[in-house]
């Protein structure tokens, strides 16, 4: 696509003559007759340059610049002055032009300026989204934490899908770290140097969703005083994410189906297309299928989005990673907080292994910051912990009382199972008896974990497996 050129000067002969060879140079040129022209078009189109006379009958070239940044358009500008002035200059640089020229001026120095000035703006622009992006690089390559069989899946997918480019649907409950995987993928893209961005469907107004997401024409609708770049646009070459695509209306979703096809759309208010190069990823905490079937998301659509679906399991299902995942936000905000780095004891540990996190990753990571603000010790106490987050105790509370029920149940049928005949000695028959069903509740209430259950006992995991061995109690690890 030629890069167009705005040239704004009340003598057509200057016109002519600039438009004429900046034409033969390969730019596309607009014109405009005088300053209110040069506003309007500026504003409503996309230049990669403008050339303005200082000089026009209604606004001067000085007066047209201040406009046009004060309403957000910050491409170069070069000034055309009859009068080679150090006053010129200087009013042309601090209303924020790239250079000026004087009449009468070298039509190959005109040539090699408007050049210089496009590759300036373009490099700084590049520049400025690298370092935008090294930035998030750094901040998400380190928000992904897990070592479960679940996590280990979703890395190898991640490596698998990142460089070919396919639409992803990642799905998973609030707070599982969907943005994450969405970040690690474009990360490891092709796309890695060029801006994603990310927006979240149920966080805007309907009625306002589709001109974030497309943009829009000065005056397509009231109040619309300029031009608007749309996400899409803004992702040009990069990568999108589509945030809770599951909120998506209807008559929106029609209209995303036609730009993955065709990858292009219109802006509100234009019958002229905007061609984008842009890789979607979308998230979901909802069942698309469910939604497909209720008529509420669109069968086609679904299956254009569903190209790679990652699904994130809730840290109810990987609480093996709950130890990592602790550690990383003590990390984490003891470098935000200027803390210092607080340790955890194993029994506040084992009380958050024990909640099943109904708001996941996120809600862990509030914990771990409310009860690193709250606590004064550097060592993170069970009672510290279960102050900060009193909803712990609870589950804590609940454990024990199963744990109550089922020894007394396994004593009581254990007490009546000795030979009535026994005088006497009961004590030392029960706690010799008692090993089995100890150990055997106790592997109940840990889930198989022998961790868990030799950490509950306070004896070794070694000594655990060996009394299992001489008891006869068999079970899987699910360690």
């Amino acid at each position: 696509m030629k890069k167009k050129i705005l040239v704004a000067d009340d003598e057509e002969s200057i016109r002519w003559v600039l438009g004429r060879s900046l034409e033969k140079t390969g730019y596309s040129i607009e014109y405009g007759e005088n300053g209110s022209q040069a506003i309007d078009k500026a504003t409503s189109d996309d230049f990669s340059l403008i050339i303005l006379d200082i000089n026009m009958p209604d606004l001067s070239g000085l007066d047209v610049l201040h406009s046009i940044r004060l309403k957000g358009v910050d491409i170069p500008v070069i000034i055309i002055t009859a009068q080679n002035t150090v006053k010129n200059a200087i009013d042309a640089m601090k209303e924020g032009a790239y250079d000026y020229i004087a009449k009468p001026f070298d039509l190959d120095e005109v040539k090699l300026m408007v050049q210089r000035a496009i590759e300036s703006y373009e490099n700084s622009k590049k520049l400025e989204s690298l370092r935008a992006t090294l930035k998030e690089t750094m901040e998400t390559n380190q928000g992904i934490v897990g070592k479960s069989a679940a996590m280990l899946k979703i890395y190898k997918t991640i490596g698998r899908v990142a460089e070919k480019e396919l639409t992803i649907l990642i799905t998973g409950e609030s707070g599982t770290g969907k943005e994450l995987v969405a970040r690690a993928v474009h990360f490891n893209s092709r796309r890695k140097e060029e801006r994603l961005v990310a927006v979240n469907i149920a966080a805007l107004p309907k009625d306002l969703l589709e001109s974030e997401l497309f943009g829009y024409e000065k005056g397509a609708f009231t109040g619309a005083t300029i031009r608007k770049q749309g996400r899409f646009e803004e992702a040009n070459s990069g990568t999108i994410l589509l945030d809770e695509i599951g909120d998506m209306p209807l008559e929106l979703q029609t209209k995303l189906l036609r730009v993955l096809e065709e990858k292009k759309y219109y802006r509100l208010g234009s019958e002229k297309p905007v061609e984008v190069d842009v890789r979607v990823i979308a998230s979901t905490n909802k069942n698309l299928e469910e939604e497909v079937e209720r008529g509420t998301f669109r069968k086609d659509l679904y299956y254009r989005l569903n190209a790679i679906t990652i699904e994130i399991p809730p840290v109810r299902e990987r609480k093996e990673d709950i130890p990592l995942l602790v550690e990383y936000f003590l990390e984490k905000y003891a470098n935000e907080l200027g803390t210092g780095k607080k340790i955890i004891s194993d029994e506040a540990k084992n009380c958050l292994m024990e909640y099943d996190w109904p708001g996941n990753v996120r809600e862990l990571e509030n914990t771990v910051k409310r009860v690193i603000v709250l606590s004064s010790d550097m060592t993170i106490t069970s009672d510290a912990l279960l102050d900060a987050a009193p909803y712990l105790r609870n589950v804590k509370n609940e454990n024990r009382d199963t744990f109550d029920e089922l020894m007394k149940a396994k004593l009581f049928n254990l007490i009546n199972s000795i030979n009535e005949a026994t005088s006497g000695g009961i004590y030392d028959i029960v706690i010799k008896k008692i090993e089995k069903p100890l150990i055997e509740a106790t592997l109940e209430i840990t889930k198989g974990n022998k961790k868990k259950a030799a950490a509950v006992l306070g004896i070794n995991r070694n000594t655990l497996s060996k009394k299992m061995e001489e008891l006869g109690i068999h079970g899987e690890d699910s360690d």
